[in-house]
């Protein structure tokens, strides 16, 4: 039995925000990564970049192994096997010395990522909301996730300046740990239970496929996902080696952003705080219009951005526009895309 909540903020909602955020704001700064590894090793930029491409594919391919997880022995249950899966990748990761040892590594942060992240969290989000305010609370806790990658790539870089990754890596493991204590409180209503919902994942899924809704959803959030991973892994390195100096009596080194290594973990955290806008208000259009067309919108006018970025040369302004505005629409697919999946 349902019993719909009135209110926005619960208790659910903050403590699935915090646990978004803190892994979200990890998985987003693993892009600062890339050059203090490849340099400690003498490896190609790809050997790591592989690595942040498994992750992600794991993530991917993890999300609906959590979600069937979760149907069949509770949410937390399958939370807390993605939090131990996202920590022994990290502990696993930080005593890594070949490519392929990151590279199979990275399998583990991945599931981790899947079964901390929107997949399970915002099931039960949607869950503990009333259906009045279902849109808003995903476009909340989405955001307030987002904050994480405001926070995650400035702190690993201001981490990196005191000690190697190895050191960073095991201090997100234990972060991650962390959000264990916060999983008495997400409790929502339970999934229905009817006969007619009682079906395998194989019939769930070939339902699924059939559907032309489900397909353009499913392709909507493929390109999405390809476009932010890429920006994620590798937007940091490519500020990094392509942007023009920063003047030293620029706005930028005046808040102590004066090489272009701050600047790139700078531009993920600034996407990241532009996401927050994004996503609430993401939320609240979903409320008074077509999620669909909403949709449509935001993967173009990414396109055009990303369009004009490549274009310009790379100079600290063009960087700022670029992630002020790609951030505005960065996640802000997801509760759209939520709440058309209910």
């Amino acid at each position: 039995m349902h019993t719909e909540n009135s209110r926005i903020i619960t208790p659910v909602l903050v403590a699935s925000s915090i646990i978004l955020m803190i892994g979200f704001g990890i998985r987003a700064s693993f892009g600062v990564f890339q050059i203090p590894i490849a340099s400690e090793f003498a490896w190609a930029r790809s050997e790591f970049s592989m690595a942040i491409a498994i992750q992600n594919l794991a993530w991917g391919i993890g999300q609906p192994i959590f979600g069937a997880i979760a149907e069949k022995i509770g949410d937390r249950k399958a939370i807390f096997i993605g939090v131990i899966f996202y920590a022994v990748g990290l502990v696993l990761s930080s005593y890594a010395i070949t490519p392929g040892q990151h590279q199979f590594y990275a399998l583990f942060v991945g599931f981790g990522v899947a079964g901390t992240g929107f997949g399970v969290i915002l099931a039960i989000v949607g869950r503990a909301a009333s259906d009045e305010n279902r849109s808003m609370a995903l476009g909340i806790a989405t955001a307030v996730g987002s904050v994480g990658q405001i926070v995650g790539p400035p702190t690993a870089e201001y981490l990196l300046s005191y000690f190697n990754w190895a050191t960073v890596f095991l201090a997100f493991a234990g972060i991650i740990v962390a959000t264990l204590a916060l999983l008495p409180i997400l409790t929502a209503p339970e999934r229905d239970t009817k006969p007619e919902l009682e079906e395998t994942l194989s019939q769930i899924l070939r339902k699924a496929f059939y559907d032309p809704s489900f397909t353009l959803i499913f392709l909507g959030f493929f390109s999405c996902g390809f476009q932010l991973a890429f920006v994620t892994a590798h937007f940091p390195a490519f500020v990094t080696e392509m942007c023009s100096n920063i003047s030293g009596d620029s706005l930028l080194a005046g808040i102590g952003v004066d090489t272009t290594s701050a600047l790139g973990a700078f531009a993920i955290a600034l996407i990241g705080a532009a996401n927050v806008v994004g996503t609430l208000c993401a939320g609240y259009l979903g409320k008074r219009f077509k999620k669909k067309n909403l949709l449509a919108r935001i993967y173009t006018a990414r396109t055009i951005i990303a369009v004009i970025f490549i274009m310009l040369p790379m100079t600290p302004l063009t960087v700022i526009s670029f992630s002020l505005t790609m951030g505005l629409l960065w996640l802000a697919s997801v509760p759209l895309t939520s709440g058309l999946v209910g």
